[in-house]
């Protein structure tokens, strides 16, 4: 990996309700107006073991969040019927399901503080809640609610990298560094006083 020291990289998945509302344009000019570059971008049909692989959840997790389904259905006087485990590979199992119904652009997003500046402008991940001005919050009102009653993913338009080692990870499940672009952008000569190899002048 050879970028600016400052720099930092952040994997973006245009979901397929991105796709199918025709948002895509909109919310890669939100990237851009930001500051950030995009460095790799294509359009894929994710595969099972992919999306398996990206999320990369182990079965202490599954139990985890399993147990906390089940308190909740006990709670509301609903009858479990299966181990706390299998309600929670159902998280997993409705988001690969609601990756692969269509095709996802994936993106690899490069800049200042890339990943953080991201999450800010894509918002939080429940859209109903997420703040105005952001991606998710402008664009869709899907809820966890409206998604649990569906037995579904939410529909979020986006996934993107919550820490610079999970960027780095998962640019790997979907990139090869061969199809990751250098160049500079007017932008980063006027920012970061840098030539188009890359370096400070």
């Amino acid at each position: 990996m050879d970028i600016q020291p400052q720099q930092e990289r952040s994997l973006v998945i245009l979901k397929p309700d991105t796709i199918q509302r025709s948002l895509v344009g909109e919310v890669i000019k939100r990237f851009e107006q930001a500051g950030l570059k995009i460095t790799a971008m294509k359009m894929v049909q994710a595969k099972e073991q992919q999306l398996l692989d990206h999320y990369n959840k182990d079965d202490e997790w599954y139990l985890r969040k399993g147990e906390g389904i089940v308190e909740n259905l006990k709670s509301r006087g609903v009858e479990v019927d299966r181990e706390p485990i299998e309600y929670g590979k159902d998280i997993i199992r409705v988001l690969v399901e609601y990756m692969t119904a269509g095709p996802v652009v994936a993106l690899v997003v490069q800049g200042n503080q890339a990943v953080n500046v991201v999450m800010k402008l894509v918002g939080s991940t429940e859209p109903s809640t997420a703040d105005i001005g952001t991606i998710r919050g402008d664009y869709t009102v899907d809820s966890y609610t409206h998604a649990n009653v569906e037995n579904r993913g939410v529909r979020n338009l986006i996934h993107c990298s919550d820490s610079v080692d999970a960027a780095e990870r998962e640019i790997g499940l979907w990139f090869d560094e061969t199809e990751i672009h250098k160049y500079t952008t007017a932008q980063e000569r006027i920012m970061y006083d840098v030539n188009l190899d890359g370096k400070p002048d």
